[in-house]
């Protein structure tokens, strides 16, 4: 009995450490849905859950297919250390960071080392609205500080800044192109980011500020066009917002709360 017992419990071990070991791409798949709250997901997820490649899409609906948000395949390694409650992840891909990511702490707190990823503009359309009906173009970049993140009760806090660098921006609302160049910066303070738009070039010019709380975005700011470029953008500025006069000038207010 004792023996037969042990020849059990041995099976059993044995079927969970191949299942340890061998536990697919995939389940990442799920843990990145639940941490985005179903906004990204992994498609093409090949290997294992230690040692696999996927790339980053959004979460499909219904039978849409996963459309790929950036370029080229992520590669990761995660060391079995994580079983311990010690988290140690590296991330590469040529195509879209500058560099190699690491991701290092325990299960409820994170440490992000500081890189860059690029972002194609006309790939954010597959994010759905408002974005597929602006539909974007351009070259985008998303930098970032050393980040850190810890979890939050079902929300999670972070520390840090971002910036998105945008340039050579267009819209297939406007047949003017380039439309100009811009930054948004977001500095993150636990579950809020202070938010500050400004352009770097025009002829449209994108200015104003805000915050994001818990996901919820309140932003104020402001749309107008170069000097001498006003006739060449009434019709974009127009479907942006609201006109509004400040001192001698026309511009477009830009409100989200």
């Amino acid at each position: 009995m004792r023996r037969g017992l042990t020849w059990l419990l041995a099976g059993v071990l044995a079927v969970l450490a191949t299942v340890i070991v061998f536990c697919p791409a995939s389940w990442m798949s799920v843990l990145v849905e639940r941490q985005t709250g179903g906004r990204l997901t992994l498609g093409d997820a090949q290997g294992t859950l230690w040692n696999g490649s996927a790339f980053i899409g959004g979460a499909p609906s219904g039978s849409d297919p996963v459309t790929p948000l950036v370029p080229g395949r992520f590669a990761w390694t995660l060391s079995p250390l994580v079983l311990l409650g010690q988290v140690d992840i590296r991330l590469s891909n040529p195509d879209a960071l500058t560099q190699p990511v690491s991701i290092t702490g325990s299960w409820n707190q994170w440490q992000v080392s500081p890189g860059g990823m690029m972002l194609p503009a006309e790939r954010l359309a597959g994010l759905g609205a408002p974005l597929n009906t602006i539909q974007p173009a351009g070259r985008m970049r998303m930098t970032w500080t050393p980040l850190r993140i810890a979890r939050e009760g079902n929300g999670v806090a972070v520390s840090g800044t971002t910036t998105l660098h945008m340039d050579d921006m267009s819209s297939r609302l406007s047949p003017i192109k380039p439309l100009g160049a811009y930054q948004l910066i977001m500095d993150w303070r636990g579950s809020q980011a202070a938010l500050e738009l400004k352009s770097v070039r025009g002829p449209l010019l994108l200015n104003g500020s805000g915050k994001l709380v818990n996901g919820r975005l309140q932003f104020s700011g402001r749309a107008e066009a170069e000097e001498g470029q006003e006739d060449r953008l009434a019709n974009l500025l127009n479907l942006l917002g609201q006109r509004r006069r400040i001192g001698d000038k026309d511009v477009i207010a830009l409100e989200f709360k």
